[in-house]
C-alpha cells in the first residue's frame, strides 16, 4: 500500500466498461464465464489436494504441476470475480490501488506460468534423456532453487510495470474499455508520454516469454531425438506418453497468448469486442482445462482421481 500511496495524482477510481458493444448481453455472457471459473477452481483444487496427500505424487514433475495449478488459480481469480461483478452487479468502479493490484498479479501470473512450463520441460528432458541421473539432478534443493529463481525472475520483470503506472498523471478519462486492468490499457489513459511503458510493458515480458518458448523447443527437440533412439516401439510410446499432457498444456497456453498479443498490437482489423472477449476467455479457459488434461493424460493422476471419487461414492 505504501507503493500505491506514492501517487497523489491518482486518487479517483477507474471505470471498467466490460465488453464494449455487448453491454446488453452481459448478464448472459457471465453465465458461461462463471461455469468455466467454477470448473477451474474445482479442478485445480482437486489436483492440489491429490498431490498434497498422495505420497506417490511427491515427485518433481507433480511439484511443478502443483505450482502451475496455484498460478492458474491466481490468474483466473484476479480477473474473473471482478468481471462477473461488472456483468451481474454493475460494479464497474475499481480503485487505483485495486487496478495496480490487478495489473501486477495478472501479468505476474502470465510470466510465471511461462517459466513453470519451461521448468516442466526441463524436468521431462532429464527424465527421458538422463533417467538414471534423474533423482541426483532434480534433488529437493535444486527444485527449491528453480522455484525461487523463476518466481523472483517473474517478480522483478513485472514490478516495474507498477512503478511505471504510478508515475503517470491521469487528467483525462478514467474509463477503461475492458473487464480488468492491464498495463498498457491503463497507461493509454494518462496525459503524459507513455513510450517507456509501451517499450517496457511489451518488449521485456514478451522477450522473456519468447526465451522460455525457445528453451522449451530445445528441450523437446532433444527429447524427440532421445525417444527415437529407443530400441522398442513400446518404450517410445511410453516416453512420448509422459510428455503428451505437458505438450497439450503448452499449446493451450502459448497459442492463444501470442494470438492475443499480436492481435492487440498489430491486428487493426480485429474488432475490439472480439479482443476483449478473447482476453477474458484466455484467463479462465487454460486454468480450467489444465487439470482436465493432466487428469486424462497422466496415468498416476487419473488413477488417484478414480480412487478418490470411488471411495466417496462408497
Amino acid at each position: 500500500m505504501v507503493l500505491f500511496n506514492l501517487s497523489s495524482d491518482n486518487p479517483g477510481p477507474f471505470i471498467l466498461v466490460g465488453i464494449p458493444g455487448l453491454e446488453q448481453a452481459h448478464v448472459w455472457i457471465g453465465i458461461p464465464f462463471c461455469i468455466i471459473y467454477i470448473v477451474a477452481i474445482v479442478g485445480n483444487c482437486i489436483l492440489l489436494y491429490l498431490i498434497l496427500v498422495e505420497h506417490s505424487l511427491h515427485e518433481p514433475m507433480f511439484f511443478f504441476l502443483s505450482m502451475l495449478a496455484m498460478t492458474d488459480l491466481t490468474l483466473s481469480t484476479v480477473g474473473i470475480p471482478k468481471t462477473l461483478s461488472i456483468f451481474w452487479l454493475g460494479a464497474r468502479e475499481i480503485t487505483f490501488p485495486g487496478c495496480l493490484t490487478q495489473v501486477f498479479f495478472l501479468h505476474y501470473s502470465f510470466v510465471l506460468d511461462s517459466a513453470i512450463l519451461m521448468a516442466m520441460a526441463f524436468d521431462r528432458y532429464v527424465a527421458i534423456c538422463s533417467p538414471l541421473r534423474y533423482n541426483s539432478i532434480l534433488t529437493p534443493k535444486t527444485i527449491i532453487k528453480i522455484v525461487v529463481g523463476i518466481s523472483f525472475r517473474s517478480f522483478c520483470i513485472i514490478l516495474p510495470d507498477v512503478f511505471l503506472l504510478i508515475r503517470l498523471p491521469f487528467c483525462r478519462t478514467r474509463i477503461i474499455p475492458h473487464t480488468y486492468c492491464e498495463h498498457i490499457g491503463v497507461a493509454r489513459l494518462a496525459c503524459a508520454d507513455i513510450s517507456i511503458n509501451i517499450w517496457y510493458g511489451f518488449c521485456v515480458p514478451i522477450m522473456t516469454v519468447i526465451s522460455d518458448v525457445i528453451l522449451i523447443a530445445v528441450s523437446y527437440t532433444l527429447i524427440l531425438c532421445a525417444v527415437f533412439r529407443l530400441p522398442s516401439q513400446e518404450a517410445r510410446q511410453k516416453a512420448l506418453g509422459t510428455c503428451g499432457s505437458h505438450v497439450c498444456v503448452i499449446l493451450m497456453f502459448y497459442t492463444p497468448a501470442f494470438f492475443s498479443i499480436l492481435a492487440h498490437r498489430f491486428g487493426h482489423n480485429v474488432s475490439h469486442t472480439f479482443h476483449i472477449m478473447f482476453a477474458n476467455l484466455y484467463i479462465v479457459i487454460p486454468p480450467a482445462l489444465n487439470p482436465i488434461v493432466y487428469g486424462v493424460k497422466t496415468k498416476q493422476i487419473r488413477e488417484k482421481v478414480t480412487i478418490l471419487f470411488s471411495s466417496k461414492r462408497t
